[in-house]
């Protein structure tokens, strides 16, 4: 049982907390109070006349849940809003190839409205014979294209090793769908002042997502952003993933976390991006992260689902004109 009280109670809260801060699970936020693992037996009248919720049937995850923060949250970061209030574009090329290249779909995806700059500098690849990044050179490549048109950096980061390092030049921390349940990591970036964006795992449950975003708000960081990306189903044979477009609204009912969609790892195929891409808008998905690239045949990744830039700035006309509809 979770039983919640109001934050701004401050006698009943200080009352509460010395009483039950050693015996079990007490979080408190700016509106509420909340004790797990508690009854009401274990409180006194007065107590359980403040209580402004009881909750018997709850998620585990208890800080990512509505029941905690009633109130969507908002990410800010230099140059973004990411929120239910605001459509948020994310672009850039799968990989870092060099400093020319990601300094040119910087400028493409500016043109398109992106505030925030994707690339990966570590990549996790399916053969270990593939191309696995340029690692800090990338790093350092991103960050300067980032800084040059005023936009954030999102880079992946891949071990708990790496957080350092990657923390040094990244705004947003993604955490990439084979690391979703790579819980010493979730701890890491949870322990930094750093946004995350935690994408769903290939054959992830929504409960298992949200179960490892409390991963990460455990460790005091709530500026965590959830990623639909397509997980793996029964067929495969002409999208690379199936894109879960139900989950943006059940994320939404669940969580005050704002929700991305990626439509690019959910198709794995150009033609199938732009359509995926709206459809992720059309279930009110509060951005997109998409792959870009100029010259996709010649991609050291991901070409294959790369927008190119002509693509990337319709595609995100038609999706923010499906937003303003969404928004009312």
């Amino acid at each position: 049982m979770i039983i919640l009280f109001n934050s701004k109670d401050e006698p009943m809260i200080a009352q509460l907390t010395e009483r039950f801060q050693d015996q079990t699970d007490v979080f408190q936020n700016a509106e509420r109070l909340a004790i797990n693992g508690i009854s009401l037996s274990d409180l006194t009248d007065e107590e359980q006349a403040a209580a402004v919720e009881i909750i018997e049937d709850h998620p585990q995850a208890i800080q990512s849940s509505r029941i905690f923060h009633p109130e969507p949250l908002t990410i800010k970061t230099k140059h973004s809003v990411i929120s239910n209030d605001n459509f948020t574009i994310m672009a850039g090329p799968c990989s870092v190839e060099s400093e020319a290249h990601v300094m040119k779909m910087a400028e493409a995806a500016k043109a398109a409205g992106a505030t925030v700059l994707r690339g990966g500098a570590f990549k996790p690849r399916t053969s270990p014979y593939s191309f696995q990044g340029l690692g800090e050179d990338g790093l350092r490549f991103l960050k300067r294209a980032a800084d040059a048109f005023e936009m954030d950096v999102i880079t992946e980061v891949m071990d708990e090793t790496h957080v350092a390092l990657v923390e040094k030049y990244t705004d947003i921390f993604p955490i990439g769908a084979r690391n979703m349940q790579n819980f010493s990591l979730l701890k890491a970036v949870g322990k930094t002042n750093k946004p995350v964006m935690l994408k769903r795992g290939l054959s992830a449950t929504i409960d298992d997502l949200l179960n490892a975003a409390e991963y990460i708000a455990s460790e005091g960081n709530h500026q965590i952003i959830l990623a639909e990306r397509g997980i793996r189903t029964f067929d495969n044979k002409y999208t690379r993933n199936t894109l879960d477009v139900g989950a943006v609204p059940v994320l939404h009912s669940l969580t005050p976390y704002p929700v991305i969609v990626d439509p690019s790892h959910a198709a794995g195929h150009t033609d199938l991006v732009i359509p995926e891409a709206l459809a992720g808008t059309a279930a009110g998905a509060d951005g997109l992260i998409i792959e870009i690239h100029d010259d996709p045949s010649h991609a050291l990744s991901d070409g294959a689902q790369a927008l190119s830039p002509e693509q990337l700035v319709a595609t995100c006309d038609q999706a923010r004109a499906i937003n303003k509809i969404v928004e009312g």
